[in-house]
């Protein structure tokens, strides 16, 4: 079962749950607008819970009549993960955890998931164990912004359709390993299958208990990608991201704000105060991020280190040119 089987598959499965869990999540599940909402109207969340099991099993399945059962234990320990993330979301979603508690469930998945990585030395001047807790003190991190950064609309799906995409076209070309690509693959097939119930003005959300395992699984994917050779372009793909909320929690620290706490003061909720439509907001993501990939795709192209500087460069130039005009008035 190769990638394009394997996408199609959890596309078609993603809208079909949604469909089917529609009706039980705008009885149980409303999201209510608030002061740091970017939505107007209750509207359900959930939907991740379509994005994810689409995944999961098309993933699965994809390994499986592919015959790489190498993978499986690596691949069942990041599925084992996710769905405890999940698990964990639903609940945030319905009765708002501490914390304190959400962080120590993320360090627990993020340890599943890294022990099934197979990811040799990134850096062999650090001691193993340092190594791990940098990695895994980025992937808790890297999962949290994930979730912060999903609070307006087809803004999760501006940012890991292109993302994943890219993950799928990397495998292809042999510069990340068969099974990430395959999942990749069942990722990015399941957000297209809820981006048209997410697109402005949204009639789903994907709630923590979408968000929290996108982050776990696409983080996965980048330190394996990473673990190759393509550590500048694991740093590029998700640059947005990173800035983004990066930026902010520092700017929050710096105020002495209570950072565990919800707000609106993200980049791109800065820009639809300053006047920019959501449509216009999330377009610009988007357009970044293939740009971003295309970036990523150079310093996989080279090997000298010098020029795989440049396109990170550029990158990190282009993020900070949008970060800049979203946080003007249009």
């Amino acid at each position: 079962m190769g990638a394009a089987a394997v996408l199609l598959s959890a596309l078609a499965l993603s809208w079909a749950l949604i469909l089917a869990l529609r009706p039980l999540l705008q009885r149980y599940a409303l999201a209510r607008p608030n002061a740091r909402s970017s939505h107007k109207v209750p509207t359900p969340q959930g939907g991740g819970i379509a994005v994810v099991a689409s995944a999961l099993l098309c993933a699965g399945t994809g390994l499986l009549l592919a015959d790489r059962t190498a993978d499986l234990p690596g691949f069942a320990l990041l599925a084992l993960a996710a769905v405890g993330l999940a698990i964990v979301g639903a609940v945030d979603d319905i009765r708002p955890l501490s914390a304190s508690l959400r962080l120590v469930f993320q360090a627990l998945a993020v340890a599943l998931a890294l022990a099934g990585a197979g990811v040799g030395a990134l850096f062999p001047v650090l001691p193993a164990a340092v190594e791990w807790a940098l990695v895994a003190l980025a992937a808790i991190w890297f999962v949290n912004l994930v979730n912060f950064m999903d609070g307006l609309d087809w803004m999760t799906v501006a940012e890991m359709v292109p993302v994943t995409a890219a993950l799928v076209l990397f495998a292809a070309f042999g510069a990340l390993d068969p099974a990430s690509g395959l999942v990749a693959a069942a990722l990015l097939g399941g957000l297209l299958g809820f981006a048209p119930f997410n697109r402005p003005v949204a009639r789903l959300f994907l709630g923590d208990v979408g968000s929290l395992p996108i982050g776990l699984i696409v983080g996965f994917l980048l330190y394996r990608l990473a673990g190759e050779g393509g550590f500048a372009a694991a740093l590029l793909l998700p640059l947005y991201y990173l800035g983004d909320a990066t930026i902010t929690l520092l700017r929050r620290l710096s105020k002495g704000e209570k950072v565990w706490q919800a707000h609106r003061s993200h980049f791109y909720q800065r820009a639809t105060d300053n006047g920019w439509p959501v449509p216009a907001v999330v377009g610009r993501v988007a357009a970044l991020n293939v740009v971003l990939a295309l970036l990523a795709a150079l310093t996989l192209a080279t090997e000298a280190i010098v020029w795989k500087a440049v396109p990170v460069m550029a990158g990190v130039a282009l993020v900070g040119f949008v970060l800049y005009r979203f946080s003007v008035r249009r």
